[in-house]
């Protein structure tokens, strides 16, 4: 087995997830122990028992999820399920790719956490009064997509552009609200299926998050980055990348570029790797994967049910 780890993105998160896992295994409530600490806030509190429209906060989502995810990696590295060493390849869909890095020991769980809730504020910060939409449109072509988004942009002056190439058949877009609403109707004349707009802040992996980009830049040159022990799958280039003054850059790029999610698994696959598993919550990483690859073995593991299914398959 040649093992890739993922890591899902906004809009998996979920009220309670990795409640289990962190009553069951002292190895994840560490994790969040540690985020709590880091951000001086009981985010664990927050994830477990919170209201779900403040989880929904993108400051709040961001780091949530990084800390589920990197709480199931702890509890598999503790049993012998996905110790460091046992896996190639690491990525994660927009913000998991922050977790990836931690999973590959470039970033502390610490520092990733108060990256994360730094990138969720200068996200929600970025465009004042009309911040934009993102829509998801399913049974297109990537092309047509692309067309009608340029179409759109040129209608209504506005932006708009594919945010997410995710599966075939399924590409999201991101801009002003009437240039997305224009290009929405143009992928429909183009034969897609239909276009569902996403419960999101704000007009993510557009240009229209600038200010987020250069926000960034200034943050991340400030954190530690280590050279991480596998590579990075990185979102906006579909390549692998190690070199921490790369990594920061390419940060900051993915934050107005387009998650290539589609080639990151062809890539993966490319590399030899049979087995892809999504560490945190949800199962979307798992899905897309078998839509993309459908030769890889995918597994996703949030829970301590999944956890146990998992060891006994690899053991």
């Amino acid at each position: 087995m040649k093992l890739a780890l993922v890591f899902p993105g906004q809009g998996s998160q979920k009220p309670g997830m990795g409640k289990a896992l962190a009553a069951a295994y002292p190895a994840a409530r560490r994790v969040f122990e540690e985020v709590d600490d880091a951000l001086n806030q009981k985010l664990s509190k927050l994830i477990f028992d919170g209201a779900e429209i403040d989880l929904r906060r993108t400051e709040n989502t961001q780091p949530a999820l990084m800390t589920v995810g990197m709480a199931v990696l702890r509890v598999l590295a503790d049993e012998g399920g996905a110790a460091p060493g046992s896996y190639s390849l690491v990525a994660g869909h927009s913000l998991g790719e922050y977790s990836a890095l931690a999973a590959a020991g470039a970033f502390t769980i610490a520092d990733a956490a108060r990256v994360l809730r730094a990138r969720g504020l200068a996200m929600q910060k970025a465009v004042p009064g009309d911040a934009g939409v993102m829509s998801a449109v399913l049974g297109a072509e990537l092309a047509a997509v692309e067309k009608a988004a340029a179409d759109a942009a040129d209608l209504t002056g506005g932006v708009c552009v594919v945010a997410n190439d995710n599966a075939p058949g399924q590409v999201v877009l991101s801009g002003s609200t009437t240039a997305v609403e224009a290009a929405e109707v143009g992928v429909k004349a183009a034969g897609a299926k239909r276009a569902v707009r996403l419960e999101v802040a704000a007009a993510f992996h557009s240009p229209l998050m600038q200010p987020a980009a250069a926000e960034m830049k200034r943050v991340l040159a400030e954190v530690a980055l280590r050279t991480p022990a596998v590579p990075v799958v990185a979102n906006v280039t579909a390549g692998q990348a190690s070199d921490p003054n790369d990594i920061r850059e390419l940060l900051v790029r993915q934050i107005t570029g387009r998650v290539r999610w589609r080639e990151c698994v062809t890539h993966i696959a490319a590399q030899g790797v049979d087995t892809l598993l999504e560490l945190g919550a949800g199962k979307v990483l798992a899905g897309l994967a078998k839509r993309i690859e459908p030769g890889l073995t995918t597994y996703s593991v949030e829970t301590p049910e999944d956890v146990a299914a998992f060891l006994t398959m690899v053991r």
